[in-house]
């Protein structure tokens, strides 16, 4: 072998030995317990994942600053599902296969209902911060299976109801992306408004992941839409509200809770003044989170969506391990439906399907950059 091919040779296995420890990470240590966060680490739902990620990890900062959990460090994996089904099943086998005590996760709705099948199966505490679809609990593939976020039926109400109340004589449009969350929302929506005397004069399809919905667009202008419900994820409802801009539409858009992240404005700059959105009471504003808050805030963190979600989650099987005196789920899981927990996000008990009891959703509008809660009183806007 020459000497050159010998530095190429000697390169190439330091390469290989750094993405080694790179996938497998540092030896476990017997001293602390690893719990993991799984969500979109990578794709278009991206800001999700560190939103996620954020919140475990100032969560197990400042419990490890306090002692840890039965005088155990925790540590943290992150898993990556891409918002992917079948990438999902594959990282919930992973940590099942790594013996996790707890799986905070997934974020999409079309991951977290079959990875749940996989934590079901491993008696795998799974708790998802923001997973919407009422099949993730009423569909429950374990008494292992919780969320500390609402759900879409509760969600569809507030939002059905309001568009029926504020925009009664007007042109009302549903789309969606066809997903878990996404079509389960719009049907949701669509319910409350026929119930409510309201029909919708468009129902629609559309593909995720594409750039260009100027023949949607097209459609709902034919159709004189003066508002419109997208059932889906903040880069498509930002494309739409650009290309209904440019189109000289001046249609109110209204959406879920999957608005809440600071790159929807990203995406739609003013294009996306006066969009509506339904999301939990603002857990920033509570004042039990006020201390975490400031800590996010000192490392230039805005906390904003499901990121305080992520840490209650984490919160709460804290209080339940050591209540239960052990993280063997069994005694986890018994802990967890016999207590009340005091959290970042309030102070609320899972019920008998593992949904928790918190305050009902509200009514943002995104303006200037920022998004607000807004009163039921307040004047809706034009369309």
């Amino acid at each position: 072998m020459t000497r050159w091919s010998m530095r190429i040779a000697g390169l190439t296995a330091a390469l290989i030995a750094g993405f080694v420890v790179t996938a497998c990470g540092e030896p476990k240590d017997p001293n602390t317990t690893t719990i993991a966060v799984v969500g979109p680490v990578t794709g278009q739902y991206a800001s999700f994942g560190a939103q996620m990620t954020n919140g475990a990890e100032m969560a197990i900062a400042d419990i490890n600053a306090s002692g840890g959990v039965l005088g155990r460090k925790l540590a943290l994996e992150v898993g990556d599902d891409a918002c992917d089904p079948k990438q999902a099943v594959a990282v919930a086998n992973q940590m099942a296969g790594e013996g996790v005590a707890l799986v905070v996760g997934h974020y999409c709705s079309g991951s977290s209902i079959p990875a749940s099948q996989v934590y079901g199966e491993s008696n795998l505490v799974q708790i998802s911060p923001a997973s919407t679809n009422p099949a993730l609990t009423d569909n429950r593939a374990g008494p292992n299976i919780y969320r500390v976020c609402g759900r879409d039926d509760q969600q569809g109400a507030v939002a059905g109801k309001y568009l029926a109340d504020h925009f009664a004589g007007k042109n009302i449009a549903l789309v969606h992306d066809k997903t878990a969350y996404g079509k389960g929302l719009a049907d949701e929506i669509k319910k409350t408004l026929n119930a409510n005397g309201k029909d919708e004069v468009l129902y629609e399809a559309y593909s995720a992941g594409e750039k260009d919905y100027s023949a949607l667009v097209s459609k709902l202008k034919r159709a004189n839409v003066d508002v419109l419900y997208v059932g889906g994820y903040h880069t498509e409802t930002g494309l739409i509200a650009r290309q209904m801009r440019d189109q000289g539409m001046d249609t109110v858009i209204m959406g879920g809770d999957a608005l809440v992240t600071q790159e929807y404005w990203s995406i739609t700059g003013p294009a996306g003044e006066g969009t509506l959105m339904t999301f939990a009471p603002d857990p920033r504003k509570n004042p039990s989170a006020a201390k975490v808050v400031a800590r996010f805030k000192d490392k230039g963190v805005e906390p904003e969506g499901y990121m305080l979600y992520t840490y209650a989650a984490v919160q709460a099987w804290k209080e339940a391990v050591e209540e239960a005196g052990t993280i063997d789920a069994p005694a986890v899981v018994k802990a967890l439906n016999e207590n009340e927990f005091d959290t970042v996000i309030g102070k609320f008990r899972f019920n008998e399907k593992g949904d928790p009891n918190l305050p009902p959703y509200a009514i943002y509008r995104w303006s200037k950059g920022t998004y607000e809660e807004i009163a039921d009183t307040d004047p809706a806007p034009a369309g």
